[in-house]
């Protein structure tokens, strides 16, 4: 099984890294199939199977629900989950709430903030628990940015994300994730910090990408995201679905996605 060392070396030795959201069993075993390195048991559920207009209702139960039903399924990829909207607003709450989605499978949370985290950070690590900080657009504050946009389009903005990366990453984040921000500093950020640096919507330069596995299968209804790619277009047949995971995690590690297309280039 995939683990957080081995998501290190491959940084260490250039090799890209894939990953995608999941939330049940079969998933679960195609990704496993495909060989997909890393899960994401993303809030992103919320909408995706809940049916929700945002990340915001999702609650720890439901969390430690697909978490399991993953994890039960999984013999291959690094494991990480959300810790949904406000379960992590306090450090006990946080401590609290990474237990049950820890005991249950996951290998790391994922918490969405900058430095105003690090000793949330600090905490969980001494216990025993790896983060990943979710960084640039951050879901569970959409209303905070007043809708899902470009994040860290200014030079002072970039600079800001950097400092937030460098306080969380010294209170001891196992990963980032940086989310629609521009490529240039998303590159610049991979390149600052020798921890793993996840990319969706932040271009080809980050250690690893993640997607949406509904997004990357096309079945998204309504207006799609510049960053996404429909891997499902291409395939055809009865393992269609595995198939079209398998060109993801190869394009991935290939460099082949994001293309110039799926990436925000704006000059900082």
């Amino acid at each position: 099984m995939i683990s957080l060392t081995d998501l290190r070396r491959f940084k260490a030795e250039g090799r890209k890294f894939s990953c995608l959201t999941c939330y049940d069993a079969s998933f679960a075993k195609a990704l496993e199939v495909a060989e997909v390195d890393t899960i994401l048991i993303g809030d992103s559920l919320g909408m995706t199977i809940q049916g929700h207009d945002s990340t915001l209702p999702v609650n720890i139960e439901d969390m430690v629900y697909h978490t399991q039903n993953v994890a039960r399924a999984n013999s291959h990829a690094f494991i990480m989950a959300d810790l949904p909207f406000m379960s992590y607003a306090t450090v006990e709450d946080a401590l609290i709430n990474s237990r049950k989605v820890m005991q249950v499978g996951a290998h790391a949370v994922k918490i969405e903030g900058g430095a105003w985290l690090a000793y949330t950070v600090s905490s969980l690590t001494r216990n025993g628990v790896p983060v990943c900080v979710h960084l640039g657009l951050t879901p569970q504050s959409v209303h905070v940015f007043g809708g899902y946009k470009l994040q860290a389009k200014t030079r002072s903005a970039a600079d800001q994300l950097l400092e937030d990366c460098q306080a969380v990453v010294d209170a001891g984040a196992a990963l980032l994730l940086l989310e629609c921000v521009p490529a240039v500093l998303a590159k610049e950020v991979a390149e600052k910090f020798s921890v793993p640096v996840i990319g969706i919507g932040a271009g080809v330069d980050t250690d690893g990408q993640v997607l949406v596995i509904q997004d990357m299968l096309g079945l998204t209804f309504g207006r799609v995201a510049r960053f996404v790619r429909n891997f499902m277009r291409e395939q055809s047949g009865e393992n269609a679905i595995v198939d079209a995971i398998k060109a993801y995690h190869q394009a991935v590690l290939d460099k082949t996605f994001p293309a110039k297309e799926h990436t925000f280039q704006v000059e900082l």
